[in-house]
């Protein structure tokens, strides 16, 4: 790759975003960082910074006050910590990165101090029985609608990423073991259980729904959108969110909401936190702890058993 010959924000960008890319960063990581990085060079324009090195801790002051007072258009909602968090981290890494390269003589942002992501817990919980009628709402589709059933079946029986789902290849699913070969974020791969309802669909859709859509370029892609190619995350979320509206669900939630309720289901029902960091594939367990705030039976149970006011009632329906 080439490198850049000017230091014009954008292109320096495009060069970073092909230095992520040869460093086998993930396209999806990559498309997060190109669109963080263009909010800011969109901001850095109304203020005529178009050079890397106008970009310094003052500046910076002054696109965390932007991002605090920020509104999102859908809902006039200001962004959450994370986001505001990772938005600046998007362009601090980027000009550190220029330094390394030595299109920067300093990284001005080395000193640089970041707001706290705070402590997000998931949201638009859905419970099994919930999430069984989603999973009625394919079979009124007809073929179509069974390789999305086979589809929201993984999800739902492996609790995976929706991009790790999109790389799963027919020879990844070991029937004989019940296990699914993922591979998961920073090429690390791992072996996951999947249940026998679950190993079922996936036979169906194998022997009988994929031949359908599959043609001499899908080579062992396992699951098939309806070009017969690999399919691309952004309308794997758009298949999922349809049946969730189907089923009559006001709540938001697509791919991941299986993976939310692997977590908290599986915690409910007495799984160690260990097991559940590797099953989803986490790096630190401290984000497999989060589930420990939603898992509701078990601090129900405990509520119940230990709490003075649970100890019987007030007495003014006696």
């Amino acid at each position: 790759m080439d490198k850049p010959t000017t230091n014009r924000i954008w292109r320096c960008a495009k060069y970073y975003f092909e230095l992520c890319l040869a460093r086998g960063q993930s396209s999806d990581t990559v498309r997060g960082k190109r669109g963080g990085l263009k909010k800011f060079f969109l901001w850095c324009i109304g203020r005529n910074v178009t050079r890397i090195d106008q970009i310094d801790l003052d500046l910076m002051d002054d696109y965390a006050a932007y991002l605090n007072a920020y509104r999102k258009p859908l809902d006039d909602q200001p962004l959450c910590p994370a986001q505001k968090r990772n938005l600046l981290t998007f362009v601090k890494t980027f000009v550190k990165y220029m330094h390394i390269k030595k299109l920067l003589p300093t990284n001005t942002l080395e000193n640089i101090e970041l707001p706290s992501k705070g402590e997000q817990i998931p949201k638009a919980l859905y419970s099994v029985e919930e999430i069984e009628t989603i999973l009625e709402q394919p079979l009124l589709f007809g073929v179509k609608g069974l390789r999305d059933r086979a589809i929201l079946e993984t999800f739902f029986a492996t609790g995976i990423r929706r991009g790790e789902l999109v790389k799963l290849n027919i020879d990844d699913i070991d029937f004989n073991s019940k296990l699914v070969r993922v591979h998961g974020k920073g090429k690390k791969d791992r072996l996951v259980p999947i249940s026998l309802r679950g190993c079922e669909w996936l036979a169906f859709y194998i022997g009988k729904i994929r031949p359908m859509f599959a043609f001499i370029g899908s080579g062992k892609a396992l699951f098939l959108a309806n070009n017969g190619k690999r399919y691309v995350p952004g309308k794997l979320s758009d298949m999922a969110s349809q049946y969730v509206k189907l089923a009559g669900f006001d709540r938001s939630g697509a791919c991941h909401l299986y993976r939310h309720n692997t977590a908290t289901t599986m915690l409910d029902n007495g799984a160690d936190l260990r097991h559940i960091q590797e099953m989803l594939g986490h790096a630190s367990i401290l984000t497999t702890q989060l589930y420990t705030h939603v898992s509701r039976k078990k601090l129900s149970e405990v509520y119940e058993a230990t709490h003075p006011s649970a100890e019987g009632g007030s007495g003014l329906f006696n």
